[in-house]
């Protein structure tokens, strides 16, 4: 008992001679401001994954278009082309076969993850009603 009296005493006369402010929070200013600094991280970081998806799936879907026009021109128009077409045409049509179904599943893929993106984006907004979307960048 006699040694936290002398504790305390000896705290209380510290605190007398260095001076004693006690515990002080952060302004409420300076916390808003760190709330949104890590709230813009989140959303930087969905905003570049979203680019880069959209990006990525603008470029592909261009290439699948190119590659179905490749591939008409080595089809032919008739109606028994198919019987009398070249072996290297045919190869061809295999290649871009392959290329179309793999560049279509991709696609596809990429139109999922722009709209899991989009619910992420929406998600994070309506958890923090009072963030405000800069309009830099």
């Amino acid at each position: 008992m006699f040694q936290l009296f002398l504790r305390s005493r000896a705290q209380n006369y510290i605190k007398g001679r260095l001076g004693d402010d006690g515990f002080r929070a952060r302004s409420p200013e300076r916390d808003a401001e760190t709330d949104r600094a890590r709230i813009d991280s989140i959303m930087a970081a969905i905003d570049a994954a979203l680019h880069a998806a959209e990006s990525e799936q603008s470029g592909l879907s261009r290439r699948v278009d190119d590659v179905l026009a490749r591939a008409a021109v080595t089809f032919g128009n008739g109606t028994d082309e198919y019987l009398e077409r070249e072996e290297l045409d045919n190869h061809h049509q295999d290649l871009f076969a392959a290329e179309i179904a793999n560049g279509q599943r991709r696609l596809k893929e990429l139109s999922a993850e722009i709209a899991h993106f989009k619910f992420m984006k929406a998600a994070v907004l309506s958890r923090f009603p009072n963030y405000k979307v800069s309009v830099a960048g």
